[in-house]
């Protein structure tokens, strides 16, 4: 790239792995939000819509899937991981963007911050508004996280989420509202960053370990151990817990009341899981806090403690934890670090 004075500039190359989701979203009327076909848009019509992203960054696409993002599966976590790690070990690109639908942007995220091998930037983007609506939030949203990804202060840090001209980390934020463009925060540990005019500034950083210091290593895998979430309620009962134990579970996430608390006719339920092998982890359906410690009666069961991770992240934890170790002192110590 050359400047009006004719120097020329090296750009950070770039790649950009397409999934479908909001952000490539097409609907018939401008005026529609809802009811729209995620994933429709490729790629390459992403990029044609924002052609700015070529005076930041040396840009290439790649589209992996074109999904609505509720339907994201291991399968494609894995392949994302693999995709990633042998851009960076090929030298192909400095820093990767992954376009994604806002459901599960966040788990998406905290998968690929425990396994993915390099320091370099990786970026998350998605958006709330489908690309065919008015004021769209997709194309200001890809400008930005193009920026951070070939930005030198977005190394180190762990996977990123970019959206909204806030900077999110992975292993925190969670999608906290249905259909506003602010939706993606971390509630009680606050924000990494902002970008302002399409410059990046960050005041936060995650002490967790995270993708170089991680010690899960993905490319030998072609499928994560069964961890199943159930969600503790009033009336609760052991029904859902025997069924995930028929169905072969080897991991369940209750996410349970307050700090963790198991109604008592899922607790049976779950001891008896336990003792056939089935790893128990206490998360909350709080949303914010953590499970540390609790009720004696639960540590003497072995169940662990999920820590502040939300029952949805704790559920990754626990899957890459399996790939490693049935020991349950080892896993707990990986909540307690991760």
């Amino acid at each position: 790239m050359k400047t009006a004075e004719g120097t020329i500039i090296q750009l950070p190359k770039v790649k950009i792995l397409a999934t479908g989701g909001t952000i490539a979203g097409s609907a018939l009327l401008k005026t529609q939000m809802s009811e729209y076909k995620a994933g429709a848009i490729g790629i390459q019509t992403l990029l044609d819509a924002v052609p700015q992203v070529k005076d930041h960054a040396d840009v290439s696409g790649e589209q992996i899937c074109q999904i609505s993002s509720n339907n994201i599966t291991d399968g494609i976590w894995l392949q994302i991981a693999k995709k990633v790690n042998a851009i960076f070990n090929n030298g192909e690109a400095e820093g990767i963007v992954i376009t994604h639908g806002t459901d599960t942007l966040e788990e998406t995220a905290y998968f690929l911050n425990l396994v993915i091998k390099s320091t370099n930037p990786v970026v998350l983007v998605g958006a709330m508004r489908p690309a065919t609506a008015i004021s769209a939030d997709g194309p200001i949203n890809l400008l930005n996280a193009v920026r951070l990804a070939g930005n030198p202060l977005a190394k180190n840090k762990g996977v990123l989420i970019a959206m909204n001209d806030e900077i999110n980390g992975a292993r925190d934020a969670t999608k906290t509202n249905t259909s506003h463009v602010n939706t993606f925060r971390a509630p009680e540990l606050g924000y990494m960053g902002y970008i302002n005019n399409g410059e990046a500034f960050f005041y936060n950083a995650s002490l967790r370990k995270h993708t170089l210091s991680s010690e899960f290593v993905v490319n030998d895998l072609d499928k994560l151990p069964y961890v199943e979430i159930i969600y503790g309620h009033a009336n609760d009962s052991r029904i859902l817990v025997d069924a995930a134990v028929e169905a072969g579970v080897r991991g369940i996430i209750y996410a349970g009341m307050g700090n963790g608390s198991i109604h008592e006719k899922a607790e049976e339920g779950l001891i008896a899981a336990q003792k056939k092998g089935v790893v128990i982890v206490r998360s909350s359906r709080c949303g914010n806090g953590t499970v540390k410690g609790g009720q004696v009666k639960y540590s003497k069961e072995n169940f662990l403690t999920g820590d502040s991770l939300s029952p949805q992240k704790a559920r990754i934890l626990l899957s890459l934890a399996l790939t490693k170790t049935n020991k349950l002192d080892e896993i707990q110590r990986m909540f307690n670090e991760y």
